[in-house]
């Protein structure tokens, strides 16, 4: 007789994190995910008292902010983020790539540190210098605003989906196929 239960277990092919080390490496990744979405918060409250204050010299501080000190926290929390998540995958029940919840974070992960690597840092230095510009009286750049809405709308709005797919775990297992008597067929005979 074949034990049933046994066959329904999933097959680890690595050790598994004592609970300790686990809840250490979650509780890390949950602080990454939480500064992450802070920064993005920041990034856009900055753009938004750029784009907004009366004063060129708040706006153009506001620019500087943004183009000098916002990608090092930002790059960090999303590396440690990623670096969390990857190691909970690997060395947690849910694998790394064993559930679609676990993989479409993942993959959100890594196009938003690739967006942060690729597209955002490039930029930044012009930021800077357009805020120092326009502190220094130079006119508004509209080209140069428009350009900072995208980001914290794409990386907040990704990150608050990402943050409700950990919580909700949607979607089931990858690859899983479903038998044909599970399926609801029914045997012609």
């Amino acid at each position: 007789m074949v034990d049933t239960q046994a066959a329904k277990k999933p097959v680890r092919h690595g050790p598994l994190l004592p609970p300790r080390a686990r809840q250490l490496v979650l509780t890390v990744h949950v602080i990454a995910a939480g500064a992450w979405i802070g920064v993005d918060v920041m990034v856009a409250v900055l753009v938004v008292v750029g784009m907004t204050a009366a004063d060129p010299a708040a706006a153009g501080l506001a620019y500087q902010a943004l183009g000098t000190y916002v990608l090092g926290p930002m790059l960090v929390s999303a590396l440690l983020c990623l670096a969390t998540g990857v190691a909970l995958g690997m060395f947690t029940r849910w694998g790394l790539v064993r559930y679609w919840w676990v993989a479409v974070k993942l993959a959100m992960n890594l196009a938003l540190c690739a967006a942060i690597l690729f597209a955002l840092r490039p930029g930044m230095p012009e930021v800077a210098a357009y805020g120092q510009a326009l502190a220094g009286g130079a006119p508004p750049a509209p080209e140069v605003v428009a350009q900072l809405v995208y980001p914290p709308a794409v990386s907040l709005t990704a990150l608050a989906l990402a943050t409700w797919i950990a919580v909700a775990k949607p979607w089931g297992r990858l690859g899983r196929r479903r038998r044909p008597d599970a399926a609801g067929l029914r045997n012609p005979g």
